[in-house]
């Protein structure tokens, strides 16, 4: 859906906000676009540090508690100009744990607000919830690390069990570590077995938390890895706890990269300390770590059966590419026409090649000269939803032949095989044959066919549409029957043949693989 010509989001009407009232910041996101894969239209936040003296006080500091007031009122201002009625806003451990939570919770109310308190079960619940919309078919343990309190909930099959919260908040762990390494290590394994965590899971370890996302930033640029955003990217569990080893023992001012802020690395130290006992009990199979969680949680659980079954990636690709020329309903019919025409192998994924080809025809609304730089970061850096990324080489690799460029960036090799990329490279050749053979229009494309007969790639125009033929039509089907090791033909045939595919007894293709 795209707003108004006066919206502050040309591209998309904001739907729905979401306040998060946590120990450590409040903050305030607006969100948009695909109900199933929302776009974060508004991102902001205020660092008021209201679990700051919750350990030493049993307090949050009038100061802190003039910090978040101040914010939530600068929140409500904006969300009644920007016309957002639809506004969640939730209180976590701070304000759940305080002498004074219920005290700070009126004035909330006083800010126009209506504050929802969650337990600790609902709020583990409510993080796992968000990792579940994030990963579908996810199954393992989250572990969302507050200001305050950390959460631990199992999923498996969409579904959560075993939530509990810790006292063992980024704000706390300070204090809890002075106290010597022995005597923070008994107080961790204490907190856990209380709440029944006393196994190892042998399952992945979904990581939620800002303080979490600072760590994987920096496990990323350590190994030097080509992409930025750190929703979704792996290591093992023998690499998660050489990692929390060595960060354990780091200054935070090492830590400071250009991707971790100043605030996040003071806490990465201490956080680690806590990871290092976490993975020592837990022992997971690796760390997947999660941008989404606690706020996006509470957007998914929101949603109807038929919304939440929707895929992801698909959903947010067509709700980006959409308004840009690349419809879902005109991708598809591509995806269709050109389903004969490629590697039989079956290595990549229909979703992938679907969305790949959706932003392929959304890069064509992009000036020449910026084309190809900015599709190719389009798949690489923009933050979609359940894609390796295995999978975004694949579709920059698909976006870059349908520029017309075969020279692949070199950081896609360190992302796919070599075999996954030369099958993208021929998708992108078929969607730019299919495009550019009558513009994509739909009499086009139902009046023509592309298949492949023994060693021939074919190319069929109906008798109304032999004139398509062209010069940069034989380029396009060349380019695409060299890329498989195949000879370029071109036959005009019988309208009438043509709306039954059978005639041309095209083979069958093998049934395509999952995306790994």
């Amino acid at each position: 859906m795209i707003g108004d010509k006066d919206s502050a989001f040309p591209n998309a009407v904001p739907h729905r906000a979401v306040i998060d009232i946590g120990s450590n910041t409040v903050r305030l996101v607006v969100y948009g676009g695909a109900q199933r894969a929302p776009t974060v239209l508004l991102n902001e936040k205020v660092v008021a540090r209201l679990g700051g003296e919750l350990l030493s006080t049993g307090r949050i500091s009038d100061e802190a508690m003039e910090v978040a007031i101040a914010g939530l009122k600068r929140f409500r201002s904006i969300l009644t100009d920007l016309h957002v009625n639809e506004v969640d806003v939730i209180a976590t451990a701070a304000a759940r744990v305080a002498e004074n939570g219920p005290e700070f919770l009126d004035r909330v109310r006083q800010c126009g607000f209506k504050p929802v308190l969650l337990s600790g079960e609902e709020e583990a619940r409510t993080s796992a919830m968000g990792v579940i919309g994030a990963f579908p078919g996810a199954r393992g343990v989250v572990c969302d690390l507050g200001g305050a309190s950390v959460e631990l909930v199992e999923i498996e099959k969409g579904q959560t069990s075993h939530g509990a919260s810790l006292p063992l908040g980024a704000l706390m762990l300070p204090n809890l570590r002075a106290e010597g390494a022995q005597k923070f290590k008994r107080r961790v394994l204490r907190s856990l077995k209380n709440e029944g965590w006393t196994h190892p899971v042998n399952e992945p370890l979904y990581l939620v938390g800002g303080t979490w996302r600072a760590l994987a930033n920096f496990a990323m640029h350590e190994a030097n890895h080509p992409l930025t955003d750190p929703h979704g990217y792996e290591i093992s569990g023998e690499e998660a706890l050489r990692l929390a080893k060595r960060v354990r023992l780091t200054k935070p001012k090492k830590l400071n990269i250009s991707r971790v802020a100043s605030m996040r690395a003071a806490m990465l130290p201490d956080a680690a300390a806590l990871l290092q006992i976490l993975i020592g009990k837990l022992q997971p199979s690796k760390l997947v770590f999660s941008s989404w969680g606690l706020r996006e949680g509470r957007v998914h659980d929101g949603l109807d059966a038929a919304a939440k079954s929707q895929d992801p990636l698909l959903a947010g690709v067509a709700s980006f590419a959409g308004p840009r020329g690349g419809p879902p309903t005109l991708a598809t019919r591509i995806a269709g026409w050109t389903v004969d025409a490629l590697p039989r192998s079956g290595n990549g994924s229909e979703r992938v090649r679907l969305a790949a080809t959706m932003l392929a025809l959304a890069s064509m609304q992009i000036e020449p000269n910026l084309r190809l730089k900015q599709a190719i970061n389009w798949a690489l850096y923009k933050r979609w939803m359940d894609i390796s990324d295995e999978g975004r080489a694949m579709i920059a690799a698909t976006l870059s032949a349908n520029c017309g460029t075969l020279e692949l960036p070199k950081p896609l090799s360190k992302l796919a095989s070599q075999e996954h990329l030369e099958e993208a490279l021929s998708w992108g050749l078929a969607i730019r044959l299919a495009r550019r053979l009558g513009g994509g229009s739909r009499r086009s494309l139902r009046n023509s066919a592309l298949g492949i007969m023994g060693d021939k790639l074919m190319l069929y125009l109906g008798e109304s549409h032999a004139d398509l033929r062209a010069e940069h039509v034989e380029l396009d089907l060349a380019a695409l029957a060299e890329r498989l090791a195949l000879r370029p033909a071109i036959e005009v045939v019988p309208n009438d043949s043509l709306l039954e595919r059978s005639s041309f007894e095209l083979p069958q293709r093998a049934p395509v693989q999952q995306e790994s």
